[in-house]
């Protein structure tokens, strides 16, 4: 076989026209950046120098700022770099500065806080100490129901919520029964104070066994069971719901005869001087012509409700302005030869603010006009408007001119709170601080805001449930719906008017809009 020698093998590339030949690389003219290209430098900052810092010249100076804001908390803002030329910008040219391999470079900034570590970790609710729990609450417990006591419990809700009568109950002592003041009377007082502690340091529902005991019974004699024989009534051997209206009537009693000076400190407002009302009646003899005035101190002003009420104002303007004037009339009708109360189902609305200046008396009304101006300048002033001054008195002062027609007229001026029953209306009126010169004197203007109602529902008022709904400090409302307390709006409490089988205001509590004088 004949071989050939072996040849080298050349590839060659084909020869193409200058037309369709690719277009020459252009010659980069940038620096060459190698790993000489990195100086390594120290930083003196403050009292401190770091050694061995790369810089790398291919990025921004911004970049050796950040890497020096790892090492000394300095942020790149606040850093201040001296270099050839001055201060080190975050967009110089590395190639202008002439930063040589081994140069020591001084930095000049403020550091941010270290940010340290908690020094606990996050805490839950739920184990907190159950005082602290009450505080991140911010509402006070519930109470069970002992077998229909929501009567009872609704109660006891929005009398919790005066803080001037658990003042009052706190400054109460164990011996501090006065003359004339039965054992049991004594005993429900400490049961309420009690109570009320209860509710003030617990989270979780309690079980008000002490109050109702002593509220309609007594190891002596069943004494309280003589006094209010109505809620021991039993059914099947069980106890029957009741009238919340008459609850709340027979426990104020109890509390005015108990909470007075001689049995709790003088500085502690009375239960009169709280929600006392006085009622100027003038009665005219038609025949005669002689007339009478008539004076009465009531705990709440009773709302009449017909067919032609269908607000507040209207029940009570015509309670107070009817020839023939009843302090007694109910929400409801008792039926003769029954001993229940059938309840209208028709819608009545109330205010969030009462105003009850054109029910007072004219001397109160002359009382009232320079605390209500007080009040509506400090209002105005505190949405950047104009104050009217005297101007707008006088309006009042028209009103305030003798009405002969006026059978009845009011006397707020001793009361801290105005309760309206039945519909019932509580008025509770803020403590004067009179006695004190410290604090800015403060004066009643006749103007009061919704702060509790106490709803029923059902069509007999000893049947149905009933709910205590309570406005807290920072102006929520709470549910207290026996030991189920819910947060509640605003807009839910004026559904509770009433008109079906909703819950309808039984009684609403109102307390007093002060005025501060500045003499």
């Amino acid at each position: 076989m004949h071989k050939h020698p072996s040849l080298p093998v050349h590839f060659l590339s084909p020869v193409l026209p200058p037309f369709l030949s690719p277009p020459a690389s252009p010659v980069s003219t940038a620096p060459h950046h190698s790993a000489a290209a990195m100086p390594t430098v120290s930083v003196k900052w403050q009292k401190e120098v770091f050694p061995g810092i790369e810089i790398d010249t291919s990025q921004p100076p911004l970049v050796f700022k950040s890497q020096l804001y790892t090492l000394t908390g300095v942020p790149p803002e606040r850093q201040k770099i001296m270099v050839k030329g001055g201060i080190l910008k975050d967009d110089a040219d590395w190639s202008t500065l002439g930063v040589k391999d081994g140069q020591k470079l001084m930095m000049i900034g403020t550091a941010d806080e270290i940010v340290k570590a908690p020094e606990k970790g996050p805490v839950f609710v739920e184990d907190l100490p159950e005082e602290e729990q009450v505080v991140a609450l911010g509402h006070s417990a519930g109470l069970y129901n002992l077998g229909n006591t929501c009567y009872m419990n609704s109660t006891l809700q929005c009398l919790h919520s005066v803080p001037e009568l658990k003042s009052a109950l706190l400054s109460y002592s164990d011996t501090a029964r006065g003359n004339g003041i039965d054992q049991a009377s004594h005993n429900l007082t400490l049961a309420t104070r009690n109570t009320f502690g209860e509710l003030d340091q617990s989270v979780r529902p309690i079980a008000p066994l002490q109050f109702l005991q002593f509220f309609f019974k007594s190891d002596s004699e069943q004494t309280l069971r003589k006094k209010y024989p109505q809620f021991a009534q039993q059914h099947n051997n069980v106890y029957m719901q009741q009238d919340a209206e008459e609850c709340w009537t027979q426990l104020v009693y109890t509390l005015s005869q108990t909470l007075t000076s001689d049995a709790s400190e003088s500085a502690v407002l009375s239960m009169k001087q709280l929600f006392g009302i006085d009622l100027v009646s003038r009665v005219h003899c038609a025949e005669t012509g002689e007339e009478s005035m008539e004076t009465e101190s009531v705990y709440s002003l009773k709302c009449h409700i017909s067919q032609d009420v269908n607000h507040l104002h209207e029940g009570l303007k015509h309670v107070l302005d009817c020839p023939v004037c009843s302090f007694l009339l109910e929400k409801g009708i008792k039926p003769k030869g029954k001993d229940f109360t059938m309840f209208y189902c028709q819608k009545v609305d109330y205010p969030l603010e009462l105003d009850v200046y054109e029910f007072c008396s004219d001397e109160l009304k002359q009382k009232l006009q320079a605390p209500r101006q007080m009040l509506r300048d400090a209002e105005n002033a505190k949405f950047g408007l104009k104050t009217q001054g005297k101007a707008s008195s006088s309006k009042e002062n028209e009103g305030s001119s003798s009405n002969t027609g006026e059978s009845s007229s009011m006397d707020i001026d001793k009361g801290k709170w105005f309760v309206l029953t039945g519909f019932k209306l509580i008025l509770l009126v803020c403590v004067l601080n009179a006695a004190d010169p410290s604090v800015p004197k403060k004066q009643l203007t006749g103007v009061y805001d919704l702060v509790a109602v106490l709803t029923h529902k059902g069509r007999s008022a000893d049947s149905g449930h009933y709910v205590g709904w309570v406005k807290q400090d920072d102006g929520k409302w709470i549910e207290y719906d026996d030991d189920n307390p819910n947060i509640r709006k605003e807009e839910d409490i004026l559904k509770l008017s009433g008109g079906g089988d909703w819950h309808m205001a039984y009684i609403c509590m109102y307390k007093a809009r002060m005025a501060e004088s500045k003499s």
